[in-house]
């Protein structure tokens, strides 16, 4: 069997699905994107969407709910300078194409003399970091029915006092095509899958909840009963010990972060400060500030789509530039910032792989991918020792920051009150509140554990949502406000 490079196959099997059966080819692509060029525009491109997903959920024993759903059609899109204009529908054939074009162009009124230039095609460069499959097809139904029901049997017998058990999963299967103004092609077939595990565990008339789950870019094969136990264990797990916290104390204090999940905080408090579209309008706390120094020696963060079967990976973005390994403070001096085109171009930079979507319905923008700190040399347990007086946050619950002050809040999910260096007893309603560029600055001391999370996250910005990864290793940071309930 001869099998084609995988940039050729993404592309053959796009064109299956989302040209070829509406009586679409490139040169109907060609034509449209001309009919936009024909007025002064700066860029413009296509976005073609395929999308499968399936939902399962276990409540009370049982596999209450059940979902599937296809969703399909096409944006369009046309820039000037730093106006977008942009067309989408679900119907995807050459009249309402050529419509949308017709209706984006006039972004620019004044039209260029002459035919437009029809650009010659050329693929666009891509990566290979996860396999073509639609993962809904990797397990029957009844085997889909199972695993959840082996979840909620594995839960409860850790524990009597687990009292229920939720349990979710969700596949995607989607593809991509997008054809821009200069030529370029660029597909991709991006799977995604999902396992949740909530419990509710009870003593003394007190309940608590404990929240695990994981997934990443790959079939359903993944969810192994090893697997399944893992998240099932940290679960349980999470909910026993809240049932054992205090009321958290409140102050400026040490604060310890564990690797992994807690990433959430560097993805909210600094992550989203250093995408371009805020840098570019100057309304970030890091906007003009390349080349400083914004956090502390040792502090090395990145942004990185490339990283295999990763939820938040892909082979290209929404635009149709490859992803790339993004370097975004070195050693605690800021190095650049998360692009998409349209502010790359205006800021006089090059696109980063960050121009991402949540949908053909939506404009793309610069957004994260997996955003991580790089490990130091210290041992984890060295540095919970270090600790006087203090907080170890292990995981975190919601979170929000303001982008042009960097100030976050975030809701700890379960956390320690050490003193001396020991751990004493978990608390519980442990807020933290701060600055994002200066708890950057107070970072004392970076594990060798650098940890991606498991694959649950999803970023929300400006209404959109998409899915990312974060990670980080264990940290200490040396002075932030606490808002406890003691």
């Amino acid at each position: 069997m001869i099998s084609r490079e995988p940039t050729i196959e993404r592309l053959a099997l796009a064109r299956e699905l989302l040209l070829t059966p509406f009586g679409l080819d490139e040169s109907h692509l060609s034509r449209a994107l001309a009919e936009i060029r024909a007025h002064r525009v700066d860029d413009a491109d296509l976005y073609f969407q395929y999308t499968r997903s399936e939902g399962w959920s276990l409540e009370e024993g049982i596999v209450k709910t059940g979902s599937f759903s296809i969703d399909q059609g096409v944006g369009v899109r046309a820039v000037s300078g730093e106006k977008t204009a942009f067309a989408y529908s679900d119907d995807i054939s050459e009249a309402s194409l050529l419509d949308a074009a017709r209706t984006v162009r006039s972004i620019s009124a004044v039209a260029k003399a002459g035919r437009a230039r029809v650009a010659s095609e050329k693929i666009a460069k891509s990566r290979s970091l996860y396999p073509q499959i639609d993962p809904i097809a990797t397990m029957d139904s009844t085997a889909k029915v199972q695993l959840l029901e082996r979840a909620e049997r594995m839960a409860r017998a850790k524990d009597p006092r687990v009292l229920q058990v939720m349990a979710g999963l969700a596949s995607e299967y989607d593809v991509v095509l997008v054809a821009r103004a200069d030529g370029t092609l660029a597909a991709d077939v991006r799977p995604l899958v999902r396992m949740s595990i909530t419990v509710i565990a009870e003593q003394g008339g007190r309940r608590e909840v404990g929240s695990a789950g994981g997934g990443g870019r790959f079939g359903l094969a993944y969810f192994s009963d090893e697997q399944v136990a893992q998240y099932v264990d940290e679960a349980v797990n999470a909910a026993l010990v809240n049932l054992e916290s205090r009321p958290a104390p409140a102050g400026e204090m040490t604060v310890v972060l564990g690797p992994g999940w807690p990433g959430v905080l560097l993805h909210e408090a600094v992550g989203h400060g250093l995408e371009g579209d805020f840098n570019r309008k100057g309304s970030s706390a890091f906007s003009g500030r390349i080349g400083q120094r914004v956090a502390a020696k040792g502090v090395t963060v990145l942004d990185d789509g490339t990283i295999a079967d990763r939820r938040g990976s892909l082979n290209v973005d929404d635009e149709g530039h490859a992803t790339q390994k993004n370097v975004l403070i070195e050693d605690g001096i800021l190095k650049g910032y998360i692009q998409d085109a349209m502010n790359a171009r205006l800021m006089g930079q090059a696109p980063t792989g960050n121009g991402r979507r949540e949908s053909y319905a939506h404009i793309p923008m610069p957004r994260m991918t997996n955003t991580y700190m790089l490990a130091g040399d210290k041992d984890p347990k060295e540095i919970v020792a270090s600790i006087k007086k203090g907080l170890y946050a292990t995981n975190f619950g919601g979170g929000q920051v303001d982008i042009t002050s960097g100030k976050f809040v975030f809701s700890a999910s379960e956390a320690y009150w050490v003193e001396d260096g020991k751990i004493l007893y978990p608390v519980k309603g442990a807020t933290l509140v701060g600055s994002g560029p200066e708890s950057l600055k107070k970072v004392s001391m970076i594990g060798n554990d650098m940890r991606l999370d498991s694959g649950v996250g999803t970023c929300g910005k400006e209404g959109q949502s998409v899915p990312v990864g974060v990670g980080q290793p264990t940290l200490r940071i040396d002075g932030i406000t606490v808002g406890g309930t003691a």
